[in-house]
């Protein structure tokens, strides 16, 4: 356990604003618990990375960003610009003319979702080796996100947002920032459960924006939670006493503590990719928002007055996928979502898939990331 400890101690030491990949320990193999050190910081060492430092660790160029919405949140931003072998790093989009894809997570996630497999087997490293300009987002309130221009994360004030702000300030921001940058006028975008949420509330609100999107990308859309099981529907279901009694004591649902996520990435060790997965997951958000994202959806259920998001005017194609064992986006909930999307261009549902499968599952390249690129080339 002193070899845990020791590499635990390096990280909080770092800190989340320095090169862990610089922090830990370097190439010496040392007898550490009955093993060797190298082995033991193998399973672990994706599980401590920052997205950029997971992106170079994979071998593709890494840059990072932060952006300010408009109510003040900072929120970082990472981007892949380009894949592992190709000649045009270091060039303006102009020069190497590759189309940008913004990639926005879902509740409790981070950027690094997109980048959790093997570069074979995740969205984002995908899209960057078949030529895209591939830009990862962070919702604000997760890991890399606790900054204001105001505010501080000890202040409840900082947590008094849910969803409809993600896509109402967050996902604006992000997409604004991407086209100052990189100087085109056209965005692609790929949202998963509330990253899909955000999608549809920011181009709903915004018509101006949603003209300047290309093809909207929905995987396991969580638009309504009236059929939805996932634990965090249990969540809410306690008392509201209790809720309230857990939302004035925590500020924040999880404020992701790094150490307990290696502990547990330790205990498991296993060969497969858990470990990068426990690392990385939960990332955190606020209480109000996961109760605002299971008592109301963008679809009103029990409420007086929630806000109402007219899907039906939003004229991006839209390809949409489901599955069947999803426990949060239901394939009940999903069949409200579909008949209201006026330029549905795609739907496939995956009998077997949850609702992780969609950017974790091992056959999510074949079965969903080919066609996604096949449409991505279609709606150029």
């Amino acid at each position: 356990m002193a070899c845990l400890t020791t590499l635990l101690q390096e990280r909080i030491h770092c800190g989340p604003d320095r090169d862990t990949a610089a922090c830990l320990p370097s190439g010496k193999v040392q007898p550490c618990c009955g093993g060797e050190w190298e082995l033991q910081t193998k399973f672990i060492r994706e599980a401590l990375l920052m997205s950029s430092e997971i992106i170079r660790y994979h071998g593709f160029p890494s840059e990072e960003y932060e952006v300010t919405t408009e109510d003040g949140y900072i929120l970082a931003f990472s981007r892949i610009p380009a894949g592992r072998n190709s000649q045009n790093t270091g060039m303006t989009y102009k020069e190497s003319l590759r189309p940008p894809v913004l990639l926005h997570h879902g509740i409790l996630g981070d950027a690094t979702h997109w980048i959790a497999n093997r570069p074979n087997n995740s969205l984002g490293f995908v899209l960057a080796d078949a030529g895209y300009d591939v830009w990862l987002g962070n919702s604000r309130g997760n890991t890399w996100s606790l900054k204001h221009k105001t505010l501080k994360p000890c202040q409840k004030e900082f947590w008094q947002f849910s969803f409809d702000e993600i896509g109402k300030y967050d996902i604006p921001a992000e997409l604004n920032f991407i086209m100052n940058k990189t100087g085109q006028k056209n965005v692609y975008y790929i949202g998963h459960s509330e990253g899909s949420a955000a999608g549809f509330i920011a181009f709903s609100t915004y018509p101006d924006l949603s003209q300047k999107i290309k093809a909207f990308f929905a995987l396991a859309p969580v638009i309504t939670t009236t059929h939805a099981t996932s634990p965090l529907v249990m969540f809410t279901q306690l008392p509201q006493p209790l809720i309230r009694y857990v939302s004035q004591g925590l500020r924040s649902f999880i404020l992701s503590q790094r150490w307990i996520s290696a502990f547990i990435t330790f205990l498991l060790c296993l060969q497969s990719r858990t470990d990068s997965y426990i690392g990385h997951y939960p990332a955190g958000t606020s209480v109000q928002n996961v109760i605002h994202c299971i008592h109301s959806g963008l679809f009103p259920v029990l409420q007086t007055a929630p806000p109402v998001y007219k899907i039906e005017e939003i004229k991006i194609p839209i390809a949409v996928w489901s599955g069947g064992q999803d426990k949060f986006a239901d394939p009940k909930d999903m069949a409200k979502l579909l008949p209201r999307i006026t330029n549905l261009i795609y739907h496939e549902h995956f009998p077997i898939w949850g609702h992780l499968d969609f950017i974790w599952g091992l056959d999510a390249t074949e079965k969903m990331y080919l066609k996604i690129i096949e449409l991505l080339k279609k709606y150029h």
